[in-house]
C-alpha cells in the first residue's frame, strides 16, 4: 500500500487575523511531513510516546459527542491497541503545523464520513485541534489535509492555487529562533489585547489592510509592491504583537530589502520556533543570514 504524507503548513499571510475574518495564505511545507505506522515495526521511544499522544487524543474526542458524527472512534481505538502511531519530522512549537498534520492524519484516516463543504471541514478540525492549542481556526489542519496552497478569502471561501503559484524570483524561507514558542500563551494575549479599544483600532485600520495587500500582491505577481506592502505589515507585527517579536529578532524585522534582498515576519504565532522570510536574490539572502548565525530551511 502507498504510504500517505501529512506535510507541514506555512501561513504565509493571516496569523493573528484569520480567525476574525480577514484573508489568509498558506502553503504546504514539503521538507516536513508524517505518516502513519505500527509500533511492531518501528520500535523506538519516540514512537511509543506518539501512540501515547493519539490515546490522549482519542480521550478528548471521545468527551464530545460531535466528535462520533464524523469519526469511527472504535476503529480508531483499535488501532491504537494495535500500536498505531504517528510518524513525523514535523517540528513541534514550530509554527509549522506539527499538530495540524496530527489532527489531518486522524479525520483521513477515521472519518466516517467525508466533509465535502471545505468550511464545515475547516470548522470540524478545528474542533478537533482546539485539544492543542485551546482555540483553533481549523486552517492549519486544513491545509496539512488538502496538501494544496490556499487563499481563505474574506467570504470565507477556500481558493486552491497551483503550486507554482509565487513569482518567479520570488522565493521563502524559514529560519530558527532557536527559542520554542507557547502558542496558547500567545493567543490568549492577543484576544485580551483585542478588549483594548485603541488596540483593536490600530489593529483593524493599521494592521489587517496590509495582510489583504500582502496576499494580493504576492499572488498577483507585483514583487516591488509586495516588498512594500509587506515592510509595513512587519512594522506593525513589532508594535502590535511584540511579545510574539523575539528580543534577538526584532533588528531583522527592520532590515530593508536593499540591504540583503529580504523582509521577515512571523511564522504562525511567534514568540519563538520559526519566523518566515521573503527573497528575491536566494545567495544574498544565504549568505546574510549565514554571517548572522541563521541557518535557512528554503520553503520554494
Amino acid at each position: 500500500m502507498e504510504i500517505k504524507y501529512y506535510n507541514g503548513k506555512v501561513i504565509l499571510f493571516g496569523e493573528y487575523s484569520m480567525i476574525y475574518g480577514s484573508p489568509a495564505l498558506l502553503m504546504p511545507l514539503y521538507s516536513a511531513s508524517a505518516h502513519w505506522d505500527y509500533i511492531w515495526r518501528s520500535p523506538g521511544k519516540r514512537n511509543y510516546a506518539s501512540n501515547r499522544n493519539l490515546h490522549s487524543f482519542a480521550r478528548y474526542l471521545l468527551e464530545n459527542e460531535y466528535f462520533s458524527e464524523h469519526l469511527d472512534m472504535a476503529r480508531l481505538k483499535a488501532e491504537l491497541k494495535r500500536g498505531l502511531f504517528l510518524n513525523s519530522n514535523i517540528p513541534s512549537g514550530y509554527g509549522v503545523g506539527s499538530s495540524g498534520a496530527f489532527t489531518a492524519a486522524v479525520y483521513d484516516r477515521f472519518h466516517s464520513d467525508v466533509i465535502e463543504d471545505p468550511i464545515e471541514l475547516k470548522n470540524f478540525l478545528g474542533r478537533m485541534e482546539d485539544c492543542f492549542h485551546g482555540s483553533s481556526s481549523g486552517l492549519d489542519p486544513l491545509q496539512c489535509y488538502l496538501g494544496k496552497p490556499f487563499i481563505l478569502d474574506e467570504n470565507q471561501h477556500v481558493n486552491i492555487l497551483d503550486d507554482n503559484f509565487l513569482p518567479e524570483n520570488m522565493h521563502v524561507f524559514l529560519f530558527d529562533s532557536q527559542i520554542k514558542s507557547d502558542t496558547k500563551t500567545l493567543v490568549n494575549y492577543f484576544k485580551e489585547q483585542r478588549e483594548n479599544p485603541r488596540y483593536l483600532k490600530a489593529y483593524e485600520e493599521l494592521y489587517l489592510p496590509f495582510v489583504s495587500r500582502c496576499i494580493n500582491s504576492l499572488v498577483g505577481g507585483d514583487v516591488d509592491k509586495f516588498f512594500d506592502d509587506l515592510t509595513h505589515l512587519s512594522y506593525y507585527q513589532t508594535v502590535l504583537f511584540e511579545p510574539m517579536v523575539c528580543e534577538h529578532m526584532k533588528p531583522l524585522f527592520f532590515m530593508k530589502r536593499n540591504e540583503a534582498h529580504f523582509q521577515v515576519k512571523l511564522c504562525g504565532s511567534g514568540g519563538g520556533g520559526f519566523f518566515l522570510g521573503f527573497s528575491d536574490d536566494k545567495d544574498a539572502t544565504q549568505h546574510f543570514m549565514f554571517e548572522k548565525g541563521f541557518p535557512l530551511m528554503w520553503v520554494v
